[in-house]
């Protein structure tokens, strides 16, 4: 295949594999209907999925450097097709966590080869740009799978088989061939299959603010539309979702312009701000604060700090960029689950807005202290003239 054709395909690829992940968002409630754990239940259903990435990205971060780039890619989307086909054949919450699990399982594998690979395709000069195709990518994927089903359902009604659960299963047996046709421009290596992430020095930044960021967009996804549905808004579930993903890929390029200091500094200031919207708008049962503050946190989740820390960790660890970006991601993934599972417990005692209000307390705190302790470290200095006018190393 030619290399102008292979990095769209790859692209989409990895839109695919991502679309999958919050494919069935809008349908959590009636998956968990049947347990009689109300929000637990559906935290636990949402959080399976980083009980099979967090130990895919621990153990097999590094599996492409051996096994090379296109056959993780391909069982990744293959992943996503079996899970998704397990929910419409047996619909309910253990069927929701062991296809959350595979989910899981094939982010983490698609993630972390699809990054480097997108770097060996277009050339260590283009690492940068690279980066910002694959978050571009990801980005509209885990917003439009959300969005998908919630179209699907407004159109057909109510359905255990919605058109966007379709539109994957057509496209992933082309896709995964496509994905094994690519040119096989990496080198694979004699090295052991499991291989721990990489945690690139002086990044450690870049992590917190990525757990911090998505702890954001986790409750958004799993929590916020419970109390939506609650309050007699429960169809707009499937645009916020999309909205506190889609946002932070029209701010991508900014971020790209800025610089990862000053995209960084951003996301530290609209997370926790964005989140505090969100809430008063729950608070009241207002949608239009619920959907600007949905946007606020998109932006810095997956516009400013989602392609500040992709980029940094990238060009910190040229040599191991897919175990890099593996140790990244166990900072983002532990930070986008165990807030969301703690909530959905407090929401048991004293309801959900409550255990909300929390969280925001706790984010803001924790998203302080880090700003203050890495502003100590690297100085006020680095943010004091416009970043655009030096050169940019990461583009």
């Amino acid at each position: 295949m030619m290399k102008p054709l292979a990095v769209p395909l790859l692209a989409l690829s990895l839109f695919t594999v991502t679309f999958a992940v919050n494919l069935q968002a809008p349908l959590y409630e009636t998956y968990a209907a049947g347990s009689g754990r109300g929000a637990m239940a559906v935290t636990i259903g949402f959080a399976a999925y980083v009980a099979g990435l967090m130990p895919t990205l621990v153990l097999l971060g590094g599996l492409s450097d051996r096994v090379g780039r296109r056959g993780p890619i391909a069982l990744a989307l293959g992943l996503g097709g079996v899970a998704t086909g397990m929910l419409v054949v047996w619909p309910g919450w253990s069927s929701l966590v062991a296809a959350r699990v595979l989910l899981g399982v094939g982010t983490a594998l698609a993630t972390t080869a699809g990054t480097a690979y997108m770097a060996e395709i277009m050339g260590e000069a283009r690492a940068g740009r690279a980066a910002l195709v694959v978050t571009s990518a990801t980005s509209l994927g885990f917003g439009g799978g959300a969005l998908a089903t919630g179209i699907s359902l407004g159109v057909q009604g109510a359905t255990l088989l919605p058109a966007s659960y379709v539109a994957l299963f057509l496209a992933v047996p082309g896709l995964v061939l496509g994905v094994l046709a690519l040119p096989r421009v990496d080198r694979p290596r004699a090295v052991s299959p499991l291989r721990l992430p990489v945690f690139a020095r002086g990044t450690w930044v870049y992590g917190v603010a990525m757990a911090l960021a998505w702890s954001t967009t986790g409750m958004v996804i799993a929590v916020v539309p419970l109390e939506l549905g609650a309050r007699g808004l429960g169809g707009w579930g499937g645009l916020v979702i999309f909205l506190a993903i889609f946002i932070g890929f029209l701010c991508q390029p900014l971020a790209r312009r800025m610089g990862p200091g000053r995209a960084l500094a951003l996301g530290f200031f609209c997370v926790p701000l964005g989140f505090a919207v969100l809430l008063w708008g729950v608070w009241l049962g207002l949608l239009w604060p619920v959907l600007a503050g949905a946007c606020l946190t998109s932006a810095a989740s997956y516009g400013f700090t989602y392609l500040a820390a992709l980029a940094e960790v990238s060009r910190a660890a040229p040599e191991e960029r897919a175990r890099a970006v593996a140790g990244l991601f166990v900072y983002a993934y532990v930070g986008f689950a165990l807030p969301v599972m703690a909530s959905g417990a407090l929401a048991e005692r004293v309801g959900l807005r409550e255990a909300m209000a929390g969280f925001a307390m706790a984010q803001a705190a924790a998203t302080l202290i880090t700003a203050l302790l890495w502003v100590r470290q690297v100085g006020v200095r680095r943010f004091s003239y416009p970043r655009w006018r030096r050169p940019l190393p990461w583009r």
